[in-house]
C-alpha cells in the first residue's frame, strides 16, 4: 500500500513516516504480514543514496516478505539506524515475468528473537522521525536476518541452520534391495544358454590340462626320453589320421541312409569294397552300421568278415520281420566283426528255389532302418536283377566299383550311363567311383587318364591299392591291412559321409 504526504499520522494503526528526521536517519517499521511499501521523499533534500534508486525525486522500494507473525513492535527510540542499513535488511525480488509458471512458495525459517526485536526497534525509530509521509503497511515480517550486499533473489537457509516451520520432515526412503532367485523360464532369450555350451574348451584352462601321449615316431621318442615332460604333439601322419577319423565320425541327422555298391561285371571287387567301406565306417563312428548281402545268387560278403557260426541269413530276417521287438532280435541273426560292423548274409542253401526278391529286400530295409544309421548293400552282379529296383529307389548315395582294365573301366562308365538314362541322373552325378586294383604290380592302364574320365562324370574317385590279405580271398581283418589300404578305405568312408551330409543340408 502507498503512503501519502497529506495523510494524518495518527490515522494509521500500522505505522507513520516522520518528516522531522532526515533521510539519513530514516527507518522502516514492519508490523506483520506481507506488504509492499512505497516511500515518497522530498525532491529538494539531498541524501547519500545512489542515483540508481532515484527517479524524478522518488525512491521506489518493493518489499516481499513471507507471511510470518511477529510480536507487537516496541515503542520507538531516538537513535535510528541509517536508511542504507535498513535497506540491506530488505530482500528485493525481481519482477515476475508473465509467461513464467509461478512456483509454490516455500515456508521460510523462523528468525531469531533478538534479530526480530532489533529490526522492530529500528523501524519504530524511522517512523517516529520521518513524519512527513505516511505509509500504510499490512502486517509483514522479514524472512531472514540482515545480509550485505543486497540480494536480488531470495535463497532458503540451510536445514541445519534454522528449523523449517512448515510440514514435518518425511522419513528417508528405504534403500534395501531384495535379492530373489530367477528360474530358467524367467530369463530373457538373449541371456539363456543351453548345456551344450559348457564345453571343455570353454571351461578348462589349456595351460593346466595335460596333453595326451603323442603319437608318431620322433614325437613319442622325445616324450619318452624327457621323462614325459616334453610333449610336442602328434606327428604328421597321426594328425592326418585323426583328421580323417573326424570326417568319418561326423554326425548324420535324420533316419537311416542306404548306400548300394554296384558293378556290371563280376570279379572287380564289389564285395571287397563293401566290406572295406563298412569296416572303415564302423571303426570310426559311434552309431550302428550294417552291410546286407542282397545278391540273389549266393553272395560271399559274410565270408569276408569274422562270421558267427549260427547259419542265419536275410531269409531268417524276412521270416521274423513282424516279430522283431528290439535290437536283440536282430543281433541273433547278424554277424559282427572286430570293427563292430554287422553283416547280414545272403541265403546259402542251394535247395531254396525262390531267389531273394525285390519285396524281400524292402522288408529287410524296413527292419534295418529302425536300428541302423547306415545300411550298405552288396547288390550282386549286374544292375537288372530282381533286387536292383528296390535298391536304387532307396539309395541315398551310390558307389560304383571298377577294375583296372579297359573292359572293366568301360563297363563301369556304362553303368553311369544306364543310371542317367533310367531316372537316376542325380545319383549318377553324386556317385563315388572306386578303382580297385586286384592284381599286384603296376597296372597296365594309365591311372591318371582313368581318374580324369570318371571325375568328369561322378563326384569323387578313390583308388584302392593291391593288398595280399584281400587277394587271398579269406576273412578280412581291418587292423591287419596295409596302411595304404586302410587309408584308402577310410578316405572312401569320409567322402561318403560328406556326400550324405551335403544332401541333408
Amino acid at each position: 500500500m502507498t503512503a501519502k504526504n497529506n495523510a494524518d499520522p495518527e490515522d494509521s494503526p500500522l505505522g507513520v513516516l516522520d518528516d522531522a528526521a532526515s533521510v539519513d536517519t530514516a527507518g522502516i517499521g514492519i508490523l506483520g504480514g506481507t506488504a509492499q511499501v512505497r516511500v515518497t521523499l522530498p525532491a529538494e533534500e539531498d541524501d547519500d543514496l545512489a542515483d540508481d534508486g532515484v527517479v524524478d525525486g522518488e525512491v521506489g522500494i518493493d518489499l516481499i516478505v513471507d507471511d510470518v507473525t511477529l510480536p507487537a513492535a516496541p515503542k520507538p527510540v531516538l537513535d535510528a539506524p541509517r536508511l542504507d542499513e535498513v535497506i540491506d535488511a530488505v530482500v528485493v525480488e525481481e519482477p515476475v515475468v508473465a509467461d513464467s509458471v509461478p512456483e509454490e512458495p516455500v515456508p521460510a525459517a523462523e528468525p531469531a528473537a533478538d534479530l526480530v526485536a532489533e529490526e522492530e526497534e529500528a523501524a519504530a525509530r524511522f517512523l517516529a522521525k520521518a513524519g512527513a509521509d505516511r505509509a500504510e503497511v499490512p502486517a509483514a515480517k522479514p524472512a531472514r536476518a540482515p545480509q550485505a550486499p543486497v540480494q536480488k533473489e531470495t535463497t532458503m537457509p540451510e536445514a541445519d541452520d534454522k528449523p523449517v516451520a512448515s510440514a514435518p520432515a518425511r522419513p528417508a526412503p528405504r534403500t534395501d534391495v531384495a535379492l530373489t532367485a530367477k528360474r530358467l523360464g524367467e530369463l530373457g532369450e538373449s541371456a539363456r544358454e543351453s548345456a551344450d555350451l559348457l564345453t571343455s574348451d570353454r571351461l578348462l584352462d589349456p595351460h593346466r590340462v595335460a596333453k595326451p601321449e603323442p603319437e608318431g615316431g620322433w614325437s613319442h621318442l622325445l616324450y619318452t626320453l624327457s621323462g614325459r615332460r616334453l610333449n610336442i604333439g602328434d606327428g604328421r601322419r597321426a594328425r592326418e589320421r585323426k583328421e580323417l577319423t573326424a570326417r568319418i565320425a561326423a554326425p548324420l541327422a535324420g533316419g537311416a541312409r542306404f548306400v548300394p555298391v554296384l558293378s556290371r561285371k563280376g570279379g572287380v571287387g564289389k564285395t571287397t569294397v563293401t566290406a572295406l567301406l563298412g569296416m572303415a565306417l564302423a571303426d570310426a563312428r559311434e552309431d550302428r552300421v550294417i552291410a546286407v548281402d542282397a545278391n540273389p545268387d549266393r553272395g560271399t560278403l559274410a565270408d569276408r568278415v569274422q562270421r558267427a557260426q549260427h547259419g542265419k541269413s536275410v531269409r531268417d530276417l524276412v521270416r521274423i520281420r513282424d516279430d522283431v521287438r528290439g535290437f536283440h532280435d536282430i543281433s541273433a541273426i547278424v554277424a559282427r566283426d572286430a570293427t563292430r560292423l554287422d553283416v547280414l548274409a545272403s541265403d546259402a542253401d542251394p535247395r531254396v528255389a525262390e531267389a531273394f526278391s525285390d519285396d524281400d529286400y524292402r522288408d529287410v530295409a524296413d527292419v534295418a532302418a529302425h536300428y541302423y544309421s547306415l545300411v550298405l548293400t552288396d547288390t550282386g552282379t549286374g544292375i537288372v536283377h530282381s533286387v536292383m529296383s528296390a535298391t536304387l529307389d532307396l539309395a541315398d548315395q551310390i558307389v560304383i566299383v571298377s577294375g583296372l582294365s579297359v573292359d572293366e573301366a568301360r563297363l563301369a562308365s556304362e553303368t553311369l550311363t544306364w543310371l542317367e538314362s533310367n531316372g537316376y541322373a542325380q545319383q549318377a552325378r553324386d556317385a563315388i567311383v572306386v578303382l580297385n586294383q586286384s592284381t599286384p604290380g603296376t597296372p597296365l592302364v594309365r591311372l591318371g587318364e582313368l581318374q580324369a574320365h570318371f571325375a568328369s562324370r561322378a563326384r569323387s574317385v578313390v583308388r584302392v591299392p593291391y593288398d595280399p590279405q584281400i587277394a587271398a580271398g579269406g576273412t578280412i581283418v581291418f587292423a591287419n591291412l596295409l596302411p595304404e589300404t586302410r587309408k584308402a578305405a577310410r578316405e572312401l568312408a569320409a567322402l561318403l559321409v560328406e556326400g550324405l551330409r551335403a544332401k541333408a543340408a
